[in-house]
Parts: C-alpha cells; sequence; structure tokens
C-alpha cells in the first residue's frame, strides 16, 4: 500500500486510516492495544483521534480514547517513529459542558492549552497532524442543513491560525488540519495563511460515504484547487452500510445489541438515524449482493477508490473488523456498479449528510 502526501505537509500517510473513537467506549484498553498492535502489523501507518474520543461523548469518556493511545505508544517502544498521529481540538461546547465550562468559543489559548493536553496524554512530544475539530463558526454540520446569517462570532480565523503557528513553531505541531468544513472555511484559512506565513492547512475531516457525498458538491473542487487533502470519515455510516441492519431495523429486537446505533440512543438521534438514511442503506445493500459483494466491500471500495479521498478512517471494535475493512482494499467496483450507485443517489440524496 503506496503513501499519499497530505496537501502540501511533510507528511506521508497510508490510505487507510485507523480511527479510534470508540476506544474508550465500546472498545476496552485490551481490546484496543490489540488492534493498534494488528494495524501497525499490517502496514498501516496513520492514526486518528480526538481529545473528544470516546464517541458518543459524555463527561465519564472524555480524553479517554488519546490516554488508551498513549498507554499503547508507552508500551510499544519504537512504534511511534512508524506512524502519523492525528488527534483534533475541539470547537466550541455544542452543549457539552465538559468541554471547557461549555465555552461557546474556541480561543487561541484554548488551542494551545488543549495541544498540550493531548501531548502529555498521548506520551509523545509531537502531534504530527493537528486539526480543528469542527468551526469555530456557526455553520450547518453534524446533520445540520442551513446557515444562519446570524450567527454569533467567535474567535476570528486568523487568530486560531496564529495559536496554531505558535504549536508549529515550538516543535508540538508537524502539520494542522480543519474537520467538518465548509469550502468558505477551507479557502479562507488557506489565504489567510498565505497572506500572513501562518500554517497552512494539509487536510480536511469530513463526513464521506454513499450515504454522505455532500463532499462532491462544491468542496472537492475547493480541496482539489488548494491542494488540501480530504481525510474521509464515516465510510460505513455508523455501520448502516454494513447491511446488519438490514433486516431488524436500528431498535427492533433482532437489532445487533454491540452495535453502537442499536446500544447508544444518542447516535440514533443523529444524521445516521434517519428512516431515510436506513431506507437509502437498503438500496446499496441490495445493489452490492447483485453484483455479488458484501455491503462493506462496496461502500468501502467506494470511499477507497475515489480521487477525492486522500485516506478513509475506518473505526472498528474488534481485530477481526480490523482484517474485513483492509481486505476490500484490493476490491474495485466497475463502471456499471458505480452507473448503478448514481442512480440511487441521484433518487435519495444524501440522506446522512
Amino acid at each position: 500500500m503506496k503513501t499519499v502526501q497530505l496537501g502540501f505537509s511533510d507528511l506521508f500517510v497510508t490510505p487507510i486510516c485507523l480511527g479510534t473513537m470508540t476506544f474508550g467506549e465500546q472498545v476496552s484498553e485490551a481490546t484496543a492495544f490489540d488492534i493498534l498492535d494488528r494495524s501497525l502489523a499490517r502496514g498501516i501507518n496513520f492514526v486518528d483521534t480526538a481529545e473528544m474520543y470516546a464517541v458518543p461523548p459524555r463527561r465519564e469518556t472524555f480524553n479517554a480514547t488519546e490516554i488508551i493511545i498513549g498507554n499503547w505508544l508507552a508500551a510499544r517502544p519504537g512504534a511511534r517513529q512508524k506512524l502519523v498521529i492525528a488527534t483534533k481540538v475541539a470547537g466550541p461546547s455544542r452543549g457539552m459542558p465538559w468541554i471547557r465550562g461549555g465555552s461557546p468559543d474556541l480561543t487561541g489559548a484554548d488551542i494551545i492549552a488543549a495541544c498540550d493536553a493531548s501531548l502529555r496524554r498521548l506520551q509523545t512530544d509531537v502531534i504530527d497532524l493537528y486539526q480543528i475539530h469542527w468551526p469555530v463558526r456557526s455553520v450547518p454540520m453534524f446533520g445540520g442543513l442551513y446557515y444562519q446569517p446570524s450567527e454569533t462570532e467567535g474567535t476570528p480565523i486568523h487568530a486560531q491560525l496564529e495559536a496554531l503557528g505558535t504549536l508549529v513553531r515550538a516543535g508540538k505541531v508537524r502539520a494542522v488540519g480543519l474537520s467538518n468544513e465548509t469550502p468558505y472555511g477551507v479557502h479562507e484559512f488557506v489565504c489567510l495563511a498565505e497572506q500572513h506565513g501562518l500554517p497552512r492547512v494539509a487536510t480536511v475531516q469530513n463526513g464521506y460515504s454513499l450515504l454522505n457525498r455532500s463532499v462532491e458538491n462544491a468542496l472537492d473542487e475547493s480541496l482539489h484547487r488548494l491542494n488540501v487533502s480530504l481525510l474521509a470519515y464515516s465510510p460505513l455510516s455508523f455501520g448502516l452500510l454494513t447491511g446488519k441492519y438490514d433486516d431488524s431495523g436500528l431498535t427492533g429486537p433482532d437489532a445487533p445489541a454491540a452495535a453502537r446505533l442499536t446500544k447508544f440512543e444518542s447516535s440514533r438521534k443523529q444524521r445516521w438515524g434517519r428512516p431515510e438514511a436506513l431506507a437509502a442503506a437498503k438500496r446499496y445493500s441490495a445493489l452490492a449482493r447483485a453484483y455479488g459483494l458484501t455491503p462493506t466491500q462496496m461502500a468501502l471500495a467506494f470511499c477507497y477508490t475515489q480521487w477525492r479521498v486522500a485516506s478513509t478512517i475506518i473505526g472498528v471494535t474488534s481485530v477481526a473488523q480490523l482484517d474485513e475493512d483492509l481486505a476490500v482494499w484490493s476490491t474495485g467496483l466497475s463502471a456499471e456498479v458505480l452507473q448503478d450507485i448514481d442512480k440511487i443517489r441521484w433518487e435519495m440524496r444524501d440522506p446522512a449528510i
């Protein structure tokens, strides 16, 4: 598996990234260690986490994932130098009072303090890719559809970049990125960085899957023209695209008890729990099977083979799931499959946007 360069940065990563948001909630520390060991042994050099994790977010598991990864790194001498580690600073609270006391802003001082705390939890001297988890601006994300021009202004983008620049100059961060961003946000971050000699964003981490192809509606052009790499998260749409909910639904008696959309009501209240999302997932499952593929194979192969995607973030709860997801790397999709995928999208659009 060849590595790819992230934007103009000096980071080269595998086109599959291990997502870790289940560590500390659905996944115990011992199982997380097994998954990390297996991922590294299989050649994956890219691990993504966040100060907010585990998910679903709650006070009791805030920071738990970074702590687990830090403990694993401490127990595996030599592993750190083989990895590109990405983490994220949470944006404004969004109803989570355990994040900076519920602050509606993310100041430059907050960014620097959060980075220092992540470094301690991860037990490392440098974060390879440091990302702003969601915008300080009030923009539609996590299932929202419409921008409201009456938004309350927070810390300006320039000030956020200055804080990131402080971290880069101090050697605490190698490259910076964004997450859950819009075309405007990407352009503004890049333009201000170039005007003021501040760190240029290398990546944008946004949701991208068969149920959410909104990246293709303008953001992909921005990323392509500005040479900013897309990190695609939730390629299986919280498990909807594995086919495991097709017959049972999300809450039926036969629903998989350990799966996140069955187990966590808070997850079902998000975009993944929409009836339209499940209906579309069933259509994609049927299409995959008609072509002799599993739903998981088709959904992951779609992301793995997209020119838009630099690296696809896969989240797993077991070594077996990890191996299954990695095995899809060699799977291609014919022109006929892609045409039929587009037909479903034209009819059902992006229900998990």
